[in-house]
């Protein structure tokens, strides 16, 4: 039996490696951010009040960053629960931490980089944004149906 792909199988590398990005990359973004968050006046005291030991939850982060950017399948968890617990967390607490992220992420990656992780925060803050309305029953407007011309 050989441990070759069958010819039709792709395997396209992960979308962090294209741009650069490295673990070592991952742990100073997330280490920084999260010194970031912990300083900041708004942010600040809702995670102090959700993390008691910043270090596992610090190693969790860079493996949900690896997973998300290298696809290493590192990251084993559910962070819609963990959110939805937070009382009156919302958008506005979403865009602050975008910008806190991006702020950070722009200061220690190159370009292409850092354009990769704010895209996929973007992508995480909006999904999670969406989680936490449809658990308060707030749904998004209705759109039209996609309909073939």
């Amino acid at each position: 039996m050989s441990d070759r792909a069958p010819p039709h199988v792709i395997h396209r590398p992960a979308p962090g490696a294209v741009v650069g990005i490295s673990e070592e990359m991952i742990r100073k973004v997330v280490f920084a951010f999260y010194d970031r968050i912990r300083a900041d006046a708004v942010l600040g005291p809702i995670f102090s009040a959700e993390i008691e030991d910043w270090d596992p939850h610090l190693e969790k982060m860079c493996d949900f960053w690896s997973s998300m950017l290298l696809m290493t399948k590192r990251y084993d968890g559910r962070p819609v629960p963990a959110h939805v617990k937070i009382p009156n967390l919302d958008r506005p607490h979403f865009e602050h931490w975008l910008a806190l992220f991006r702020q950070t992420a722009q200061e220690i990656a190159p370009p292409d980089a850092a354009a990769l992780f704010v895209d996929r925060a973007e992508r995480v803050a909006q999904s999670l944004q969406l989680s936490l309305d449809f658990h308060r029953g707030v749904l998004p407007p209705m759109k039209a149906p996609i309909r073939a011309g």
